[in-house]
């Protein structure tokens, strides 16, 4: 049976609710600054912290709840006669609830404002409460979710009582918090890119439908911290997106972010089928569909420009699961609410990652975001590329970066005609992409040659230049086959692997 409640919160949402529902059931409210005034204001019967502790607020609000008279109140364990026993020759009473949201550290690290000021809004008091509760959950009721409030209420009406069940749940919820709100201020006080221990705060935006396949259970979390493109954008139209929409949305969001130039990427199954450089949004998609017809059928469009009536016409020709551009005009707008289905994303952010993270069994890797394209623009054969083909060249290695190893795309005029990878030697994506390539002048690599072999393939199909990083041992044999077939060869000094 409830018969006092610790209420301090920093979000006062449903808490009066709350507070009106627990006196009518004749529980004790003590509560804390800012809460106990709202209280009071509101007619609810309240008592002060400091009229418990027998000790007054002090360091600016630091400490108010830090005393005996409250902790003890909150851990002592009921069936413990030698706890009851303590507390009560202290004059101490139990607390039977706490109900506790924490300062919002989560949005104020982010916020314009000083180092100091975003210190003092680390919560102390509220997460030792709260924590305390949790681990005495058989006896106290711990509330830190404004969404838990409504189920205690019915649970009370109907019991007289809140089941273990749920108080276990609540007390979990309790250190699930903590982890990510203790893990977001390590990660602001610490200067360390790889610290000891691996403390990511992320908060679980919405349940998907299911994973990759239907068997498989998915959930997309965000980021509790800081921006991102995945987490900062607006859906205007269509169903609900799945785990695969979203790793698709992410990479070529990512393809059409490399370039200043108009850009529109079309992408399959996490890889580029086509990406095309363009005067106007209707001409960049309409190129990048030329690359690969078939391909983009079910997939994905971004452009890095805003789409109008005229590329979105006749993006509607076909199945798209979705269309991603940073904007999009009214009359472009309407043409896509046609099709119900076609899921339209307004994205308001660039990429932001600094680290990639990938699971595997037991443990996570972490590496900085591949952001380097080049060292330098090295000719090795006698033969130097014109200016047009060292600007395809440059194309090329943006999207390169973003087809899986072995990659090879090969390029004319503006536009990735060819793309193949995921292969486990280079040869075979290397025809791949030039046989579904033919008439590209450029051929691009995200890894160098072990043989000689692509150069000669490439000089079968016309290439003129060639782009890769370098670094074989046998380097020197693709460039004399270059030499031999007239064709140019630049290294650039940067590998560009994606497994």
């Amino acid at each position: 049976m409830l018969k006092r409640a610790l209420i301090s919160v920093f979000n006062k949402n449903g808490v009066l609710e709350l507070a009106q529902f627990l006196n009518k059931k004749g529980v004790e409210i003590i509560s804390t600054g800012g809460t106990f005034k709202y209280l009071k204001e509101n007619g609810i019967p309240v008592v002060e912290v400091s009229d418990v502790t027998g000790f007054d607020e002090m360091l600016d609000g630091r400490v108010k709840t830090l005393h005996p008279f409250i902790h003890g109140g909150i851990l002592a364990i009921r069936e413990n006669e030698e706890h009851m026993k303590a507390i009560e020759a202290k004059g101490i009473k139990p607390i039977d609830m706490v109900v506790v949201n924490l300062y919002p550290f989560f949005d104020k690290v982010d916020a314009d404002i000083t180092f100091e000021e975003k210190v003092e809004f680390i919560d102390i008091g509220g997460p030792t409460m709260i924590r305390a509760a949790a681990k005495n959950f058989q006896d106290v009721v711990v509330l830190t979710d404004v969404n838990d409030y409504k189920d205690v209420m019915d649970q009370i009406e109907t019991n007289g009582e809140v089941d273990y069940k749920s108080k276990r749940k609540f007390a979990g919820k309790v250190f699930n918090l903590m982890s990510a709100y203790d893990g977001a201020i390590s990660r602001f006080l610490l200067e360390d890119e790889y610290p000891e221990y691996l403390t990511l705060p992320y908060k679980k935006r919405m349940d998907l439908r299911y994973g990759e396949n239907p068997h498989q259970t998915a959930a997309v979390y965000e980021a509790a911290t800081g921006s991102g493109a995945m987490k900062d954008f607006e859906q205007l139209n269509g169903k609900e997106l799945s785990y695969n929409n979203i790793k698709d949305m992410d990479i070529a969001w990512k393809v059409v972010n490399e370039f200043e130039e108009l850009v529109c990427c079309a992408l399959k199954h996490n890889t580029p089928c086509g990406v095309a450089m363009g005067e106007t949004p209707f001409e960049a998609y309409k190129k990048a569909f030329d690359c690969d017809s078939t391909s983009i059928f079910g997939g994905i469009v971004a452009l890095n420009k805003t789409v109008d009536k005229e590329a979105a016409t006749e993006m509607a020709k076909i199945f798209l699961e979705i269309v991603i551009a940073p904007d999009f005009t009214e009359d472009a707008l309407e043409v896509f609410k046609a099709k119900k289905n076609l899921r339209v994303i307004k994205a308001l952010k660039k990429p932001s990652d600094k680290f990639e993270l990938a699971k595997v069994d037991g443990a996570i890797l972490v590496q900085s975001a591949d952001e380097k394209l080049i060292d330098e623009m090295k000719v090795v054969t006698e033969k130097a590329p014109t200016d047009q083909e060292m600007k395809e060249m440059i194309f090329g290695m943006k999207v390169v970066k973003y087809v899986k190893s072995n990659a090879i795309v090969v390029v004319k005029n503006g536009a990735a005609v060819g793309i193949g990878g995921g292969q486990v030697n280079r040869i075979w994506p290397a025809k791949d992409a030039m046989e579904r390539g033919e008439g590209a002048t450029v051929l691009a690599s995200d890894a160098f040659f072990p043989f000689g072999d692509i150069v000669e393939e490439a000089a079968k199909h016309g290439i003129k230049a060639i782009v890769q990083p370098g670094g074989s041992l046998r380097d020197q044999e693709s460039i004399d086959g270059c030499n031999k077939h007239g064709i140019s060869m630049v290294m650039t000094g940067v590998r560009h692997f994606k497994h």
